[in-house]
């Protein structure tokens, strides 16, 4: 493929006309006490502090890095692309404790990460010349450090660690398909190909110990949390409590094994950091055990308040025995004939504490005892009250279809089906289970909700098989045993000095970062066998941006209105259309995704339906029950994305007619938390901002200060 250069000049470094600055990270806790330390760090001069703690603390590689490495040639391979291991005579010169070290610089990181996607991709030959493959990485480099765009967390974690350092370790049970035979092998190093993938699906079958089932599921779903990858699954196979087992027996549930995974979730850190376990819990609306499920993590969050007022409660109360027994002779101790302590004992009758408590105090304060400590607890997220509960590892989903939406909209009766027979269970009104949904979300967020029948009539596969689960936060959906990689744009930064936006800058930066996401499938390795053949097979990519709200604010433009919707349909459709665009443009040179054949005609489908969309159709839609709410040129403040819009896509159908398409999916909408901060967006995806002063607590301690740098820049 051909690489064109925007931002960056031949043989001049990526860097030229960046400054950069030496700076610190510290992050703290709320009392003062010091979380993390990194000093004399260079990074990019106009990287906020945030930006910086952000690469610091958690992209930093923190062990292993050699001060000095030297080149692995490889055959037709030149020289400034070969990967990098210790060099042993230049080390051996060294003081031992200055042979290894940590990386302190922001270029170690942006050179790493696209020095590998350009190797990679050199290997396999995404580059029609050597020029094209500097371009390509000259091109990363430069939009990393200005902040133009970021690839999700675990690319900065991983991706080349064994390129750049040499850095190796002992397989961590992952698979990966060589390109060149297509045959999926076991890997033998956890870094020689990295884990990029943020996004998982993951099939779980109705069986407790053998591979594929339940136990299995806990071990897969770690060996993602701990490269900092996030994971989905639809648990609706598995059989509800008192079904009948194999072997005479009945079943504990659903529920029971749920809250197995989400303590298994809760204990894993990525590396050990500050980013937590993400996870996704689907269920479907006619399980028999859907009812429990919807209401637990309102349920927990019950109890949690109750651990917190209960303890403070008996904590008051029984400070009160203890001070009452100090008082008076030797009959102190004898609630008869001590009236502060009878007192004191009735009123904590009055508030349920139990008795056995009280006679404790007493008993404690006749062996001299002066003092209690009665542990309390608060309604913290980190806190030993949400860590004594479950259902706080995951995002709780519930999967619906249209026939039950229409159940709700005629109060019919609704059947909740067993899963060892599709026999019926009970059945209650719809409207009551719709109902139970809105209170457990409004006491608790939990359950959210995906609309079965029209993510599958959107589904670019569906020969292949239905989409029943999604990722831990919902961007990516498709077939089970699948996974996607996550690359975001900063809308900001390809504004020019009008206000208005760069589309030649912005559909540059989308052709790339699709390119560079399917490489990373390329060169992945997975955390299962069955993962490893399905991403081979279909390629799924996922391009977004982040900043929308920030780049409404910047234009006066108020987020929930005509104009904002039509600006920001518009440069969805841009972006999508063109990702999609050199999709088929990949397809053309380097063939199409294995999967595509079986289901080409699907696909043109979902295709010339996102045209129709982008040319402001409503009608002619094929396939669809709900139709999509079309671009709307009218409110759109600048009409030159309309026209950018509908020319990328129907140049996109024209050339998929033509080559078919690389990838079965091309782009999502990311919530981009961390990677959004360290391009110092002030708003994640599609999310507007909700406060100038934002405070992020983080999960291995310590907090973030974000402050809005639009508004206060303007």
């Amino acid at each position: 493929m051909r690489i064109s250069r925007h931002y960056t000049k031949k043989n001049q470094s990526p860097y030229k006309g960046i400054a950069f600055r030496t700076a610190s990270s510290e992050i703290r806790n709320p009392d003062g006490s010091v979380v993390f330390n990194a000093e004399n760090i260079e990074v990019p001069a106009n990287w906020s502090q945030v930006a910086v703690d952000i690469l610091a603390q958690k992209y930093f590689r923190k062990a292993g890095v050699p001060a000095a490495t030297r080149p692995k040639l490889e055959p037709d391979q030149p020289e400034w692309l070969a990967s990098r291991e210790p060099d042993p005579k230049k080390l051996k010169r060294l003081p031992s404790e200055s042979r290894v070290s940590a990386e302190t610089k922001a270029t170690q990181v942006f050179d790493r990460m696209a020095g590998a996607w350009t190797y990679w991709g050199w290997k396999a030959g995404y580059f029609d010349q050597e020029d094209d493959a500097r371009a390509f990485r000259d091109e990363l480099q430069y939009m990393l450090a200005c902040q133009i765009a970021a690839p999700n967390s675990p690319q900065w974690f991983n991706t080349g660690l064994n390129w750049a350092y040499g850095i190796e370790g002992p397989p961590q049970g992952h698979f990966y398909v060589d390109h060149l035979t297509g045959k999926v092998n076991q890997s033998s190093s956890a870094y020689e190909r990295p884990q990029p993938h943020a996004c998982f699906i993951q099939g779980v079958d109705d069986d407790l110990v053998n591979n594929g089932g339940i136990m299995d599921l806990w071990v897969r779903e770690a060996r993602l949390f701990k490269y900092g990858s996030g994971t989905g699954s639809n648990f609706s196979d598995i059989r509800g409590k008192d079904e009948p087992l194999s072997g005479g027996g009945r079943s504990s549930g659903l529920m029971s094994f749920l809250k197995i995974g989400d303590r298994a979730a809760g204990a894993i850190k990525s590396g050990g950091t500050t980013r937590r376990a993400a996870k996704m819990v689907v269920v479907d609306i006619d399980h028999p055990d859907i009812e429990t499920f919807i209401a637990w993590k309102a349920d927990e969050e019950q109890k949690v308040a109750a651990l917190v007022s209960g303890s403070r409660l008996a904590a008051r109360h029984l400070k009160a025995v203890m001070s009452a027994c100090q008082t008076g002779g030797t009959s102190r101790f004898d609630v008869s004939d001590n009236p502060q302590l009878k007192k004191a004992c009735i009123a904590a009758s009055r508030a349920e504490i139990p008795k056995n408590y009280v006679t404790r105090v007493i008993d404690l304060a006749r062996q001299g005892i002066t003092e209690i400590e009665f542990a309390t607890y608060d309604t913290d997220w980190d806190s030993e009250a949400y860590n004594t509960v479950s259902g706080q590892n995951a995002n709780n989903t519930v999967r619906i279809s249209n026939d039950f939406m229409e159940a709700v909209q005629t109060n019919r009766q609704w059947t909740l089906r067993r899963r060892t027979d599709g026999k019926a269970a009970r059945t209650l009104p719809a409207e009551e289970l719709w109902e139970q949904m809105a209170m457990a979300a409004w006491q608790s967020a939990d359950p959210g909700v995906q609309f079965d029948t029209t993510i599958n009539e959107w589904h670019t596969c569906p020969n292949s098989g239905r989409i029943r689960a999604s990722n831990p936060c919902s961007e990516y959906m498709f077939l089970d045993d699948t996974a996607c990689n996550l690359a975001s744009l900063n809308l900001l930064s390809f504004l020019n000095e009008d206000g208005q936006l760069n589309i030649a800058s912005y559909q540059h930066a989308v052709r790339l970062w699709t390119i560079v996401l399917e490489i990373s499938v390329l060169m992945a390795q997975f955390p299962s066998r069955e993962i490893a053949q399905r991403s081979f097979q279909y390629r799924t990519l996922g391009l977004g941006y982040a900043n929308l709200g920030g780049l409404l604010m910047g234009r006066g433009i108020p987020y929930d209105s005509a104009k904002g919707r039509a600006l920001a349909s518009a440069l969805t459709a841009i972006m999508t259309g063109t990702s999609y665009r050199t999709s088929a443009e990949m397809a053309g040179e380097l063939g199409v995704f294995p999967g595509f054949p079986e289901n080409a005609d699907e696909m043109h489908r979902v295709m010339r339906n996102h045209q129709r969309a982008a040319h402001g159709l409503v009608e002619g839609y094929e396939k669809l029950s709900i139709l999509p709410m079309p671009l709307d040129a009218d409110n759109c403040p600048d009409p030159a994305l309309i026209k950018a819009a509908q020319t990328v896509w129907d140049e996109t159908v024209k050339l998929g007619k033509k080559n078919g398409f690389r990838n079965a999916q091309a782009t999502v909408i990311a919530p981009t938390g961390t990677i959004g901060l360290i391009m110092d967006c002030d708003t994640t995806g599609i999310e507007p901002d909700f406060a100038l002063v934002k405070f992020k607590k983080l999960a291995g301690g310590g907090y973030f200060k974000i402050i809005n740098r639009i508004v206060f820049n303007t």
